[in-house]
C-alpha cells in the first residue's frame, strides 16, 4: 500500500496516498475542480482539459486527472489565473453549441451549464449564426438519442460500452472539430445496459427516448429504492412527481451508487422496472374472471374464508421482509400453512455475468431468512388458498383468493381477485443474495382506497374472527 504524504491545496494541507491521481483526492477533500471526461468508474481519459490546476514548480496548469501525487506537492485551484484557463476551455466547448437550454431535458443537471455559471459568464464571441450544425435526434439504439450539437466528447458513453460493458458499438468519427460519436459500422447500440450512456452523459447530448421531454428535472422529487428485477437488489434512485391531472406518477429509475452491489449503474431492464408498476396495476375486484364492484368482490371472498374447511396461504417472494413476517404470524394465527414456492422464478436467458441474476425472486434472501417453506402446496377441493401476490401459483383443485399487485400473466384462475398496493407504494427491508440489507422506503403514497398486506391480513383476520 502506498504511503501516505502531505499536500497544499490552495493553502491547506491534506494527507493522501502517494501514487494516486490527484483530481479524485481533490472531489474527496471537497476543492472544486470542474471536469467532463473524468468518471470514477471509467477512470481518467485527459481529453476534456476542464480538470486544469496550477502546480507550484510547473511551468503551466496541469489536468489533475493525470497528474499523480507527490511529497509536498503544491495546488492552486482558485485564482484568476486558473480561472481564466477555465474560461477559454468553456469557449472552446461552447463555440458550436446549440443555444438551447430551455428546451434541453438535461437543463438543471448539466455541468456545462454549472461550469458556465462558475467560471465563464463571457459574451460569445461566436454568433448563432456562424455556428457549425451537426445531426439531431439520431438513434443509436435501444431508445437512445444524439444530440451531436450538444456533445462535448467526452467519450464517457464510448468508454463505457468498450471498458465496462465490453460490447464497443460506439467510436469516435471525423477529425478535429468535425468529431462526432456514433456506432460501429453495421452495428447498433444493443447491449444489456446501454441507457447508463445517458446517465454518464455530463451534457445533454445523449436522451432517452422513455424520458425525453416528459418532466422538468426541478419539479420531480427523488426517492431512495432499491429494483425489484432479480435478486441482485441494485440500489437505485426514483424520480417522481404530480402530473397535470394530479395522480402522482414514477418518470424514471437512474443507479444509485452502492459499491457492495452494483456500483455505479444497472440494467436497462431494471431501469425500466416501474413501466408494468402503472400498465400491469391490478386496479379492479373481480370475481371469477371479471370485473365486479368492491362490496361484492369482498362478500364473495368472505365467503370463502367461511367455508373453507382449512387455509393455505402462498405469498411472493418480492413482498418485505416484514410482510413476509407479517403473513407468517397471519398464518399461524388462522391455522394455516404457508409457503413461499421459489420455482418459477428461475430465467437463465435473463442472467449474465455482471448484475442479472437468473433468479428473479428479488427478496429470495428473506424468504430464506424467515424460514418459510418453499415448496410448491399440496392443495385438495377442500382446500382454500390464500395467495399474496406470488406471481407463479396455479391451483386447478382448491378455491382461491388472489390478492395481487399485478395483472398475472397466465390469467386470472381464482375464484376473487382483490388489488394490492404495488411495492413502490409500501416499504420495507430487501436482503441482495451478497446478504446486503437495504432498507426501500415507499416510493409514492398510498392510491386512494387501496390496501397493502397489512391492511388485507386486517380485513381477512377480522373475517376469520367474525366466522
Amino acid at each position: 500500500m502506498s504511503r501516505m504524504v502531505e499536500i497544499t491545496v490552495d493553502g491547506i494541507r491534506i494527507e493522501a496516498q502517494e501514487g494516486r491521481l490527484l483530481l479524485p483526492v481533490l472531489l474527496e477533500n471537497g476543492f472544486g475542480v470542474p471536469y467532463f471526461c473524468y468518471h470514477e468508474a471509467l477512470g481518467p481519459d485527459g481529453n476534456c482539459r476542464m480538470c486544469m490546476v496550477e502546480i507550484e514548480g510547473s511551468k503551466r496548469p496541469q489536468i489533475s486527472c493525470d497528474t499523480f501525487v507527490s511529497e509536498g506537492m503544491e495546488v492552486r485551484t482558485e485564482g484568476e489565473s486558473i480561472e481564466s484557463v477555465r474560461r477559454r476551455i468553456l469557449e472552446l466547448e461552447l463555440i458550436n453549441h446549440p443555444v438551447d437550454c430551455p428546451v434541453c431535458d438535461k437543463a438543471g443537471e448539466c455541468s456545462l451549464q454549472n461550469y458556465y455559471m462558475e467560471y465563464g459568464l463571457y459574451g460569445g464571441r461566436v454568433g448563432r449564426d456562424e455556428k457549425l450544425h451537426a445531426e439531431k435526434r439520431v438513434d443509436l439504439g435501444r431508445g437512445v438519442l444524439h444530440d451531436r450539437e450538444r456533445c462535448v466528447l467526452c467519450q464517457r458513453c464510448v468508454r463505457f460500452c468498450r471498458d465496462i460493458v465490453g460490447s464497443a458499438e460506439l467510436c469516435v468519427a471525423g477529425r478535429g472539430e468535425r468529431s462526432y460519436i456514433t456506432t460501429v459500422p453495421g452495428r447498433k447500440l444493443e447491449n444489456d445496459y446501454a441507457v447508463n450512456i445517458v446517465d454518464l452523459c455530463p451534457v445533454g447530448a445523449l436522451s432517452s427516448v422513455d424520458f425525453r421531454f416528459k418532466k422538468r428535472v426541478w419539479f420531480l422529487e427523488t426517492t431512495e429504492s432499491v429494483c425489484h428485477g432479480c435478486e441482485r437488489n441494485c440500489s437505485i434512485y426514483a424520480d417522481h412527481a404530480q402530473d397535470f391531472d394530479g395522480v402522482e406518477r414514477i418518470y424514471r429509475f437512474r443507479p444509485r451508487r452502492n459499491d457492495e452491489i452494483n456500483g455505479h449503474f444497472i440494467c436497462d431492464e431494471g431501469r425500466f422496472g416501474y413501466r408494468e408498476l402503472e400498465e400491469r396495476h391490478m386496479e379492479s375486484c373481480r370475481v371469477a374472471g371479471a370485473d365486479s364492484d368492491e362490496k361484492e368482490a369482498e362478500a364473495k371472498a368472505r365467503e370463502l374464508i367461511e367455508r373453507a374447511s382449512s387455509i393455505v396461504v402462498t405469498a411472493s417472494a418480492d413482498l418485505y421482509l416484514e410482510e413476509m413476517k407479517a403473513i407468517s404470524e397471519f398464518a399461524l394465527k388462522i391455522g394455516a400453512s404457508l409457503h413461499i414456492p421459489l420455482d418459477g422464478y428461475d430465467d437463465p436467458d435473463f442472467s449474465d455475468e455482471w448484475l442479472k441474476c437468473s433468479c428473479r425472486a428479488s427478496n429470495r434472501a428473506s424468504v430464506l431468512e424467515s424460514g418459510i417453506d418453499t415448496a410448491y402446496p399440496k392443495l385438495t377441493s377442500s382446500d382454500l388458498l390464500i395467495n399474496f401476490d406470488h406471481p407463479h401459483i396455479s391451483s386447478s383443485e382448491a378455491k382461491r383468493l388472489d390478492i395481487v399487485s399485478l395483472e398475472m400473466d397466465g390469467g386470472d384462475e381464482a375464484d376473487v381477485t382483490l388489488p394490492l398496493s404495488v411495492w413502490s407504494r409500501r416499504s420495507g427491508t430487501m436482503i441482495s443474495r451478497d446478504g446486503v440489507r437495504q432498507y426501500c422506503g415507499n416510493i409514492l403514497p398510498p392510491a386512494r382506497n387501496e390496501r397493502d398486506i397489512y391492511g388485507w391480513i386486517d380485513t381477512i383476520s377480522r373475517w376469520k374472527d367474525e366466522s
